[in-house]
């Protein structure tokens, strides 16, 4: 005997019903994470746009080689003050495939680092097809670098610390060209977000202190953000 056609309508209709349910909750969820960004963005002044297509590429290590180039979304662009002076920071919903993996937060050096250092925590699989040589634990994640000897001279106890304060709720930690970097959880809060910026900058001070030449320029911003573009 066969299922009576208005069987499979309800069904149909059920199924398409929890469909637009969950579409709704999910265009509201991002619809109210955007306003909140936005809001702190013109809290601190900073700038603020909805999609930029380039700027995920202008990195390609840490969670950018796990989860793609992308898009970033409701991103947010400014500077902070650390103890060594003002850095501009980026922070962005980083989205693959439609899906926000995590938020991107990133802090800018006055100059170029001279090796990639990934340091993940030892419970995410971070296995990918091109990844760096494994250097070992540091504190409680695991190294990954680019070189080796260079890499060992630049991990150094003050390094460690910093990188330890940043929290267990973080994948994955980097320092990329002239960029200090982290992947936070889909949805942190602004307050979640300032709480890394800060431990970022402390991270940023110990591998890009500045000297005696930097002093005079201190109060100024260094970097005027440019969405879209690679230095």
């Amino acid at each position: 005997m066969g299922i009576p056609a208005w069987v499979w309508f309800t069904v149909a209709a059920v199924a398409g019903v929890a469909g637009f349910a969950l579409l709704a909750t999910d265009r509201a969820q991002r619809t109210a994470r955007n306003r909140e960004r936005r809001r702190w963005a013109a809290l601190r002044g900073w700038q603020f746009e909805e999609t930029d297509h380039v700027l995920p590429t202008r990195w390609e290590s840490g969670a950018i080689a796990y989860y793609g180039a992308g898009v970033a979304k409701d991103v947010v662009a400014g500077s902070t003050f650390t103890a060594d002076g003002r850095r501009q920071v980026y922070v962005l919903d980083h989205e693959t495939s439609g899906k926000v993996n995590s938020v991107l937060v990133g802090v800018r050096c006055r100059r170029a680092l001279p090796v990639v250092v990934e340091l993940w925590l030892p419970s995410v699989p971070f296995q990918r097809d091109q990844m760096p040589d494994l250097l070992g634990p540091v504190g409680s994640r695991y190294a990954f670098v680019s070189e080796l000897p260079a890499a060992r001279k630049l991990i150094t106890p003050d390094l460690v610390d910093a990188a330890e304060e940043i929290g267990a709720d973080v994948t994955v930690v980097w320092l990329e060209d002239d960029w200090v970097l982290a992947a936070a959880p889909p949805g942190s809060t602004p307050a979640r977000l300032e709480r890394l910026l800060r431990d970022l900058g402390e991270l940023a001070d110990v591998v890009d202190p500045f000297d005696a030449d930097d002093e005079a320029d201190v109060g100024a911003e260094v970097h005027r953000p440019q969405f879209g573009r690679k230095p």
